[in-house]
């Protein structure tokens, strides 16, 4: 029997990269040009595969409009072969939600051409997600093909000779933590090992004696795949010639031009008993370690902080507050949600949110994240206007200004709402701006208190009467400007239920004065009913968790090293030595102090050096390899002032920190370091779907001194005693250092790496920066999950608007869906474009089995598939070990 050749035509599309989008973009219009053409003139070329994005469809239909019965007739004969995703993204850098709806537009988008491959097409993703084979799974797909995180995939994507191998087969199988399996192709030799076939003898012969050896290397069957193109790679229009001097030269070989479909058929109907099987993350964790590519978490945080702003706009806050806005309107805004959708996830291939791409390319990326997010903004106000419309206040004075709060998480939430409350207004069809605003400003100030709906004080701070322009823009109407009294009002929020909302209103007449102060007068101590934190005069805490009278010490730290590296990977100089805020003296101010809440400045000034030395600019010219440089860093120096606000809240374990700096040093990376005084092996953070436990200590074949690591939310150390949490907003990478969990705030950069020599002056990530994160200690196992719980909560606010006293249908204080679960979190609340039914997805944290209650009033819920689809699954009230569910809420 003959071994069969499977040559599958394709090109890696990266939107972005080493040269701006538009240059790709035009690129792309001269291969779909071509491969429209040589489908009507080479009757023996079977298909061409799009890279699995259907977005390439909208790139070249935009220049290219009169091409879509071209391209529609191209799908219907099978010659183009499409989706099954909208983009090809860097799945472990966005959210699960993300990872999720760049299926669900993907595949939409290819049911309106055609049929879609039901290929889970990951060829370059940086590392691979462990709950992929769960994710694929759901959506109805039993295979997924990949280049990266597996044995024997090394630098340069040259096969690496070694003893250990993650799989000896390029073919096996891959399980998830929930145990889902798929199929798993692994692209050994790159996905272009049957790049630029030779359609010359002697040339063919020399190429596919190579080729050949290598796939079968590590082939686990008789068919063999052959993957023509690269990055950016123009058909080869000569393929079928190609491959049919390649049957005469090798009888006993079949080469066939083919597609995925056919192969994974023939491959699966043929797999050897011995195939083996991978676990998990695949994250290239065997390999020497410098490969991982990991550190792109920390390239041009910016993005990733931008990425995290907008993720949580549309999926937290938006579409929940839609969801309970239909049931007054009947409207929920599909369209424009998709389009804030797919405008979000142009920044999510890997070249673009892992920040590894030139100047340009980044600096396009800020506006769209600048506009899926005002679109977010927009249909959240909408919503609330829609809800707050129908809220019923009569229980609050005639006279008094309520206030609606909602949590649109899908967890109980603690902590600060702030709104601006009008207490008068005066349109400037009344008189002249200034006018107006002196008179506003020149009556008496009134004195405020806050209360609830029976009327009880409720704890706030309420600032001074101020006067500001703002406006109206009416539905039916020309818009209204006006000068308008307000006053700020900030209340602590204690356990407020997931999704629903409560009302509060200001009121006349002054509070009873509250003297307890959560901070000492010098800001050296901060403590409440659970914590107790000092702070030394280095600036580094030491914690005690009053439940377990545990102590941890030496808290915040900064951390300042030089980087000779680039955008993908980091590399400290040789005998470079740490900066450490620990070994400077700090300054402390009180910056806000009552009962429910204490704020401290800490200031820290680093003297760090100015930039790398003059040799790495000649080292990155002669493009020489970041292992091989020799750069140190510069005897300049300059200060770093870092400002930290630490800051306690009443009855809560986490003490939060806000660090502002101005950024003008370059090639240096800066951390926050949390020792925890844990010696354990393993840790956990939280990943896509998953609470991933990873190992602390690396494989023997590591090199890399560091061993980076992603996180969305946070990473936690814990012992069968006690644990340490440390949340994060957009700080995607960490490391455990033997007992500390070290964050990365900033990593400064002068190349983007890779292949040759592209400056990137702007990744030195020069100006401002603002980075929010957390710590909270706890006990035994667990307890852990409260503190996960939180880190999640803390990166959704609370939505807040002032409401009339008015009747309506909606009591003041409502809960929309009710979640009770140990484990389970929340990822999505929305509507079901079909028809408009309620889908809450969400998985559970824990390898255990737990019980799980979801109720709405007059709503059944049934188990759906990750395509929304209806499933032969019976809902029953717990929920698997790692298990991701959707569920629709059916009326």
């Amino acid at each position: 029997m003959k071994k069969k050749v499977y040559i599958i035509s394709h090109s890696h599309w990266d939107r972005e990269w080493y040269v701006a989008y538009e240059k790709h973009h035009m690129l792309l219009v001269e291969l779909m040009d071509d491969l429209l053409e040589l489908f009507e003139t080479d009757p023996n070329f079977n298909s061409f595969h799009l890279d699995g994005q259907t977005i390439i469809l909208d790139d070249y239909l935009q220049v290219r409009p009169e091409k879509r019965a071209a391209v529609q007739k191209a799908i219907d004969d099978g010659k183009l072969r499409i989706g099954p995703f909208y983009i090809l993204q860097d799945d472990f850098l966005i959210s699960p939600e993300s990872n999720v709806r760049n299926m669900l537009i993907g595949m939409e988008e290819s049911h309106k051409w055609g049929t879609p491959v039901k290929l889970g097409y990951f060829p370059d993703t940086f590392g691979n997600m462990g709950q992929a084979p769960q994710l694929m799974k759901k959506a109805g797909f039993e295979a997924a093909a990949f280049g990266r995180g597996v044995k024997p995939i090394g630098f340069d994507n040259q096969v690496l000779e070694s003893e250990s191998y993650t799989s000896q087969y390029s073919e096996m199988w891959w399980k998830g933590p929930d145990q889902s399996e798929i199929f798993g192709v692994l692209f050994a030799n790159w996905y272009s090992n049957g790049n630029e076939i030779p359609a010359e003898k002697e040339a063919a012969i020399r190429f596919w004696d190579q080729k050949l050896a290598d796939a079968e290397k590590f082939a686990s069957t008789e068919h063999l795949l052959m993957m023509n193109g690269c990055d950016h790679q123009p058909v080869q229009k000569d393929i079928t010639q190609a491959i049919a001097l390649a049957n005469e030269l090798y009888p006993d070989y079949e080469f066939i031009h083919s597609n995925f479909t056919d192969y994974l058929e023939a491959v699966q109907n043929d797999l050897p008993a011995d195939l083996g099987s991978v676990e998990g993350e695949l994250t290239s964790q065997e390999t020497d370690g410098w490969y991982t590519l990991a550190n792109t978490a920390s390239a041009r945080v910016y993005l990733k902080q931008w990425n995290t702003r907008v993720q949580r706009q549309l999926e937290n806050i938006a579409e929940p507050l839609a969801s309970m806005a239909y049931e007054v309107t009947g409207n929920y805004p599909h369209d424009q949600l998709d389009y804030a959708w797919k405008t979000l996830m142009q920044n999510h291939p890997h070249d673009s949110i892992c920040g590894c791409s030139v100047d340009e390319v980044h600096r396009e990326m800020v506006p769209r994240f600048e506009k899926a997010n005002e679109v977010g903004k927009y249909v959240a106000e909408e919503a609330v206007n829609a809800l707050t419309a129908e809220i019923n206040t009569t229980a609050f004075a005639k006279d008094s200004f309520p206030f609606v709060i909602f949590n649109t998480n899908g967890l109980a939430k603690s902590g600060e709402v702030e709104i601006e409350i009008e207490l008068e207004r005066k349109t400037f069809a009344q008189g002249y701006p200034e006018q107006l605003y002196r008179a506003l400003d020149d009556l008496p100030k009134g004195a405020y208190h806050v209360v609830d709906e029976a009327g009880q004080t409720v704890s706030a701070v309420i600032s001074e009467e101020s006067v500001r322009f703002d406006y109206d823009l009416p539905k039916d109407g020309f818009r209204i400007p006006y000068m308008k009294r307000y006053v700020t009002v900030k209340v602590a929020v204690q356990d407020l239920a997931a999704f629903s909302w409560t009302t509060l209103a200001l009121v006349s007449g002054v509070a009873t004065n509250q003297t307890e102060k959560l901070a000492s007068a010098d800001g050296r101590i901060l403590e409440n009913t659970q914590i107790k934190v000092e702070i030394a005069e280095n600036g580094t805490l030491a914690i005690t968790d009053k439940t377990t009278q545990e102590t941890v010490t030496d808290l915040l730290v900064f951390e300042n090293v030089g980087d000779i590296a680039n955008e993908y990977i980091f590399m400290q100089p040789k005998n470079d030595q740490a900066i450490l805020s620990s070994d400077v003296v700090a300054d402390l101010k009180v910056v806000e102090n009552h009962a429910d809440k204490a704020v401290v400045k800490v200031t820290h000034v680093l003297e760090i050096p100015v930039s790398a030395d003059e040799l790495l600019d000649i080292e990155q010219q002669m493009v020489i390899g970041f292992t091989g440089r020799k750069a140190g860093r510069s005897k300049e120096t300059a200060p770093l002032t870092i400002e930290t606000f630490v800051t306690v809240h009443k009855d809560s374990k986490k003490v939060d920190f806000e660090t502002r700096l101005n950024n003008q040093m370059k090639d240096h990376r800066l951390r926050v370091l949390f020792p925890t005084a844990l010696q354990v092996e393993t840790h956990e953070a939280d990943s896509i779907y998953e609470i991933v436990e990873r190992p602390n200590q690396v494989s023997p074949s590591w090199e890399n001194p560091t061993n980076p690591q992603h996180q969305h939310a946070f990473a936690n150390l814990h012992d069968a005693t006690r644990g340490v949490t440390v949340g994060n907003f957009g700080l995607n990478e960490y490391e455990i250092v033997d007992d500390t969990i070290a964050v990365t705030l900033l990593r400064c950069v002068r190349e983007l790496g890779d292949w040759g020599y592209f400056p990137t002056p702007e990744a030195q990530c020069l100006g401002e920066h603002t980075f929010n994160y957390s710590v909270e200690l706890h006990g035994t196992p667990e307890t852990r999950y409260e503190t996960y719980k939180h880190a999640y909560t803390a990166q959704v606010p609370f939505t807040v608007a002032q409401v009339a006293v008015q009747s309506g249908a909606y009591p003041a204080t409502y809960h929309y869906v009710k979640v009770e679960s140990e484990t389970f979190v929340p990822t999505a609340l929305k509507r079901r474009k079909a028809d408009q039914a309620l889908i809450l997805r969400g998985y559970n944290m824990s390898d255990e089995v737990k019980a799980l209650t979801i109720e709405k009033a007059e709503s059944t819920p049934v188990v759906l598939n990750l395509l929304e689809e209806a499933t032969e699954e019976n809902y029953v009230s717990e929920i698997q070990p790692y298990e991701i569910r959707t569920i629709g809420l059916m009326n």
